[in-house]
């Protein structure tokens, strides 16, 4: 059957080439100017971080390290929340001002001036952002085009599809440097994403790899090569193949509902789980158009229903 389904695919000349040319759109600042934020023709919504080693808003020519703050934070959370309720968006892509950073992580001058008890907040703050965004029944692809370390590495570990440019920069968690641990998350998402044995030493030597040797284990899924242009028009074309209407959004969040929850339940009740987000899509008008377009021999056309 899936043979068939595939053959189909390639014969119809309506089917996704992977080749959209979509634009980059224009951004705006959030309101702390450190996150900017646009949405494509087709219905990706980018959210790009941008900020100085201070954590302040880039100015002129700047390029950020974009080492995030609370502010920073709170513009991603504004940024995220403003993508998950337009109908418009089907995809979220982050990514980072310049070439050199995807993020350094959190402005260590910034934890260097506030109290414990602000540490502690703004951890959890953080923490409950980059869950919403995990959660989000929406696709989130990052586009990591230069280091990401630290909190930057976090943010990632956050997204459902990490692609990396290749030669412009490292990935690691080196907090114990610091002598504290990646609060963000860092912990708990890398031993659940390349196993507890080579988190735990990945995270206490405070080694900084290489992109390749990332996706060697699992944490970035694939590495490109090209300029930072021809970087976000590839990642921009690869994320227009799950847009409207070549995919069925409701499908793509309740698998990314199940991919997500499921693991840390009992086994039988992540079936359980699985066969409720099934019947829901059993009632949805694309499951009965793609279940349709296969009988007829046609490529479907999603509405996202």
């Amino acid at each position: 059957m899936l043979e068939a389904y595939f053959t189909l695919r390639v014969i119809d000349n309506a089917a996704f080439t992977g080749k959209t040319m979509t634009s980059w759109p224009t951004l705006e600042p959030m309101p702390n100017k450190l996150v900017n934020y646009g949405v494509t023709e087709n219905g990706i919504a980018i959210i790009e971080l941008a900020s100085n080693s201070s954590g302040a808003p880039l100015e002129g020519d700047e390029v950020g390290p974009n080492t995030y703050t609370h502010e920073m934070m709170r513009d991603i959370d504004t940024a995220v929340v403003k993508a998950r309720f337009d109908d418009d968006v089907s995809v979220i892509l982050f990514t980072g001002n310049g070439h050199k950073f995807f993020s350094a992580g959190a402005s260590i001058q910034m934890l260097n001036s506030v109290t414990p008890g602000f540490k502690y907040n703004f951890c959890l703050h953080a923490n409950e952002t980059l869950s919403r965004l995990e959660q989000t029944p929406k696709l989130v692809i990052c586009a990591i085009n230069g280091h990401a370390v630290g909190g930057g590495l976090e943010i990632a570990m956050a997204c459902d599809i990490r692609i990396a440019r290749k030669d412009s920069g490292k990935c690691g968690l080196p907090e114990i440097n610091l002598g504290v641990l990646a609060g963000t998350g860092g912990t708990a998402r890398l031993s659940r994403i390349i196993g507890k044995s080579r988190a735990l030493e990945f995270m206490v030597s405070g080694e900084l790899m290489a992109f390749e040797k990332a996706k060697e284990m699992d944490l970035i899924n694939d590495v490109w090569d090209g300029s930072l242009e021809e970087f976000r028009q590839d990642v921009l074309d690869y994320a227009s193949q799950f847009t409207l209407p070549y995919k069925a959004t409701l499908a793509v969040g309740n698998i990314k509902r199940s991919v997500q929850s499921g693991p840390e339940m009992p086994f039988e009740y992540h079936l359980a789980l699985e066969r409720e987000l099934q019947a829901a899509l059993f009632n949805s008008s694309d499951a009965k158009e793609g279940i349709a377009a296969y009988v007829e021999r046609r490529t479907p056309r999603f509405e996202g229903k």
